[in-house]
């Protein structure tokens, strides 16, 4: 998959980011990453809480490289696939952990309360953290204008 077949396939379209945009991006993982941390709320919250926060650090590479995704269908699969066209291969391995984590997400959201065991949560919390700041380092180096 390349962006030119993404595009073509109106996956994603075009886009020119802002500082802004990227510092709104910013505060939602910084909210979403303190409130996956806070204490007793379930453990189906604490891990959909930290994988948003890295959905929106995977969408702030994806703008950061001119596109935005669209449509509703499929969104977050699609963003984790333009995650690897854009930071390339040592990314694959978290890309790929954040697709099965959306699968899991989405069950823990629509489907059934209490799939979600602790220790996923405390994973997903400990990699969305990591990511995000391998997202912002990369950003700065890449795109310091949005740095």
């Amino acid at each position: 998959m390349t962006w030119k077949d993404l595009l073509l396939e109106g996956r994603v379209e075009e886009h020119r980011t802002s500082r802004q945009e990227i510092s709104d991006l910013r505060q939602v993982v910084a909210r979403d990453l303190a409130d996956s941390q806070v204490p007793g709320i379930s453990d189906d919250r604490r891990f959909a809480t930290a994988y948003n926060a890295a959905l929106q650090s995977s969408k702030m590479v994806v703008c950061c490289r001119g596109y935005r995704i669209r449509g509703a269908a499929g969104a977050h699969h699609i963003t984790f696939e333009c995650l690897k066209l854009a930071m390339g291969k040592p990314i694959y391995k978290t890309a790929a952990f954040l697709d099965q984590c959306r699968r899991k997400r989405n069950i823990a959201d629509y489907d059934a309360a209490g799939r979600i065991s602790k220790s996923e949560a405390d994973e997903m919390v400990k990699v969305a953290k990591s990511f995000s700041s391998r997202v912002d380092k990369w950003i700065r180096h890449n795109y310091p204008v949005y740095g």
